[in-house]
């Protein structure tokens, strides 16, 4: 594993974590293009190479870097070796796959039609529904390459495991919110805070804020049975997350954010139409149930002014300082300081984020 990285990820003292990072990615994909276990056709290993050049590393990597920045914090800041650097990158790498399998299901789910910045892969020339095969071939590269580089560890078990567990979760979380949203005759009575917070944690939390620091206490000899303060800390990190994402599709700046909020008009289970139905009286559900899903910028316009009427942006300012306060305070009731600075490092990251 240290050669993999001699030869291409550390060439160099001055590449950053993210450089070294991003040559890992070629070192894991050049591993699953030559994988013993299926005999290639020349045209199948174009069209995997291809795949996931296209799908896996085009994001911001936040969950992938989460895991080398998680482990280097519990282990006191040192520099990592460069074994230790290419296995929390293998794991880091292994979240990324895990968010281009979903993303890329996800995307026919919802008939999407562009996913950072281009196409969606499914809508690509002669892909279409070979997509979905495509999904389930990055969903099996993670044992692949959990096999390959970690087999010998003792956590070998728990980190299959744990892949295995926060997938369930994750495909769980996307039905509720798939027979939420979609399911027969758009209903806001179904949506209240309760199910929001269901879809919220199962659907993004448990993938995004969770796996990345659980990956680094099992690579630092970590149980997790002993860390599920932990885990809730994160889940609630990864709900106000959302919140602070579902805020921001209506009132942060297209230009700063990088694409325009559409939750409104796709009739999404948002933290703000929970709010709005929770404040709003008869005549103002009523607008709301009258504007809201629809693609109509003056039914858009109303249900934002019903919202400002509401002072949602206060009511999310006040959300955003207590949730602050809390989740600072669980924090510092952690028994580990390293523990305690990598759930600060999630949480200074995302607190009072524009975009």
């Amino acid at each position: 594993m240290a050669d993999n990285l001699s030869n291409g990820a550390l060439a160099g003292s001055a590449l950053d974590t993210k450089d070294v990072f991003r040559q890992i990615y070629h070192d894991l994909k050049k591993d699953l293009l030559q994988d013993p276990a299926f005999d290639f056709t020349p045209e199948s290993r174009q069209w995997i190479d291809k795949m996931l050049d296209y799908n896996v590393p085009g994001g911001k990597l936040n969950r992938g870097l989460s895991v080398v920045d998680s482990y280097k914090i519990l282990k006191g800041g040192r520099e990592l070796t460069s074994e230790e650097l290419f296995q929390s990158s293998a794991l880091g790498w292994c979240i990324e796959w895990l968010q281009a399998y979903f993303l890329v299901l996800d995307d026919i789910m919802d008939n999407s039609h562009t996913r950072r910045g281009q196409p969606c892969w499914f809508r690509n020339p002669k892909v279409g529904l070979i997509a979905t095969n495509d999904g389930i071939i990055l969903r099996n590269h993670i044992p692949r390459i959990l096999k390959r580089h970690f087999k010998d560890k003792p956590y070998y078990v728990d980190l299959l495991d744990l892949f295995n567990e926060v997938e369930f979760q994750t495909a769980s979380g996307q039905l509720l919110d798939l027979i939420t949203t979609h399911e027969g005759e758009k209903d806001l009575a179904k949506y209240t805070l309760p199910v929001y917070r269901r879809i919220v944690q199962y659907k993004t939390a448990y993938y995004s804020f969770y796996l990345p620091v659980a990956c680094a206490l099992l690579m630092s000899g970590g149980n997790l049975d002993n860390f599920v303060d932990v885990k809730n800390i994160l889940v609630e990190m990864g709900t106000y997350f959302q919140v602070q994402d579902d805020f921001l599709d209506c009132f942060g700046d297209p230009e700063f954010i990088g694409k325009i909020g559409t939750d409104i008009e796709d009739f999404k289970c948002s933290w703000l139409v929970v709010q709005a139905l929770e404040r709003a009286n008869d005549a103002q559900r009523t607008l709301l149930s009258e504007n809201y899903g629809k693609t109509d910028p003056g039914c858009v316009a109303k249900v934002k002014a019903l919202y400002k009427d509401l002072n949602l942006e206060g009511v999310f300012a006040d959300y955003e300082s207590e949730s602050y306060e809390k989740l600072i305070g669980s924090i510092e009731a952690q028994p580990s300081k390293e523990v305690q600075e990598v759930l600060k490092s999630f949480l200074h990251k995302i607190y009072k984020r524009q975009k």
